[in-house]
């Protein structure tokens, strides 16, 4: 097979254009530098505060070295709100603004499948985030200057970014198929994401808290309120940095209680990869299905 023929399969008419007219506006490389400002500020502001912090307390000023582990997850999690801030208006529109322009079924009576069409679509959409999360890999090189994060972790985080793309993008992908309106798109995909990150979060605090009045003093336990820790991402991802994160999300028990805990009946990052990974294959063959007109049968 010659290297045209593999282009011609890699990428096919469609991901070409889009890569095309996304790559090449002025758009592009200013939301890319703004995205770097806003990561370099947030670490930065964090130094900065550390450094007032630890010479308020009596010590020399200057950045505590134990500190960069903290630096890591902080900045990590900042990463997290701003993929999920941004992934969702990357994709919530790549079909409902085709057919928007009257596009969409001039596209969709070319060679190309519904599934092409659909990933092609999802593909460009998540490769300008996979470019801008990539391009602050410097940023994280100021945590490596005083250690405390191996690069293992470093990988298993960006790769748990990749996984969080994909998992909103085929959600917003689905809303664009469904919704004829991108506004509705939009604000149909954020309401989800809001609910995934925000939602998931408060009911958990709010059920641990009932759950912890409800056992009998000095008594540990598995609870299963921390199932729904597990669903939500930031959990996922902090619990990959500080593994010590699942047992106390699983185990409930009081303050001046004497047993030791056993560990947890799954991880939260393993929980949240099995369950997102089944919603986004359902999103994903979802769009697939409804992104052409369904005839309605005749009666």
């Amino acid at each position: 097979m010659s290297k045209l023929t593999i282009k011609q399969h890699l990428i096919n008419p469609v991901l070409n254009k889009e890569f095309r007219l996304r790559m090449r506006t002025i758009r592009t490389p200013l939301s890319l530098l703004f995205y770097l400002l806003a990561i370099g500020l947030l670490a930065f502001g964090f130094i900065y505060m550390t450094v007032a912090g630890f010479h308020n307390g009596g010590g020399m000023p200057g950045f505590n070295p134990n500190s960069s582990r903290e630096l890591f997850i902080f900045l990590s999690v900042a990463q997290l709100a701003l993929i999920a801030f941004m992934t969702p208006g990357l994709t919530a529109g790549v079909i409902s603004g085709e057919r928007e322009k009257q596009t969409l079924n001039i596209l969709l009576t070319t060679q190309q499948s519904s599934a092409t069409i659909v990933i092609s679509k999802l593909v460009s959409s998540l490769s300008f985030m996979l470019l801008t999360v990539l391009a602050t890999l410097p940023v994280y090189s100021i945590v490596f200057l005083f250690g405390g994060i191996s690069p293992g972790q470093l990988f298993y985080t960006f790769a748990f970014y990749i996984f969080t793309m994909f998992v909103l993008g085929t959600f917003g992908v689905l809303f664009s198929t469904l919704f004829k309106r991108t506004m509705v798109a939009v604000i149909v995909t954020y309401g989800v994401t809001l609910t995934v990150f925000g939602a998931t979060g408060l009911l958990y605090m709010f059920l641990r808290n009932v759950t912890r009045e409800t056992i009998a003093n000095g008594t540990a336990m598995h609870s299963w309120v921390g199932y729904i820790a597990g669903l939500n991402p930031a959990a996922g991802l902090v619990s990959i940095l500080t593994p010590d994160l699942s047992r106390q999300a699983f185990d409930v028990f009081r303050p001046n209680s004497t047993v030791v805990p056993s560990g947890p009946p799954i991880e939260l990052w393993q929980e949240c990869i099995l369950v997102y990974s089944v919603l986004a294959v359902i999103a994903l063959l979802l769009s697939i299905r409804y992104i052409r007109p369904v005839l309605k049968k005749k009666k």
